[in-house]
């Protein structure tokens, strides 16, 4: 098995920094011209199977890039961006000003400590559906080239 990890086009909200977690955000023109980008890139890799996130961003650039490669796109849930809850749509500025008044924000990433910050989904939880998500493929198909 060989998995292609390529990450969504741009967005405007990647423009202005903000987060989006699972707000659900399409491409911008350039994030379009990336995925071409990507398609090109990987056309000879000999893909049999796309996986991709429902989120609008993740779904575009795996159809943009299908249009090079021509094989069956699946959606899976738990390939969906870790839920910020309430903090999406935050700018680099108001997470600065967020992290001086909670410093423990900081600690959102750390997988030991697993701190639950109001509606932000906790690192185990996110871990788990990855986790499991990568769990299946790998039994399901081994034998394939699947970009995600």
């Amino acid at each position: 098995m060989k998995i292609l990890i390529t990450r969504h086009g741009q967005t405007n909200w990647n423009v202005l920094g903000k987060i989006q977690g699972q707000t659900d955000i399409e491409l911008n023109e350039n994030g379009k011209k990336q995925a071409k980008e990507i398609s090109e890139y990987i056309r000879n890799e000999n893909i049999e199977l796309i996986i991709t996130s429902p989120l609008k961003r993740a779904k575009e650039t795996a159809e943009i890039v299908n249009k090079t490669l021509n094989v069956c796109i699946i959606e899976d849930e738990r390939l969906m961006e870790r839920c910020f809850g309430e903090y999406e749509g935050l700018t680099k500025e108001d997470r600065l000003k967020l992290k001086e008044r909670n410093p423990e924000i900081n600690d959102i990433w750390n997988y030991n400590k697993n701190i639950s910050f109001n509606t932000m989904e906790i690192m185990h939880d996110f871990c788990k559906r990855v986790y499991e998500f990568l769990e299946e493929i790998i039994k399901k198909y081994s034998d394939k080239i699947i970009p995600l």
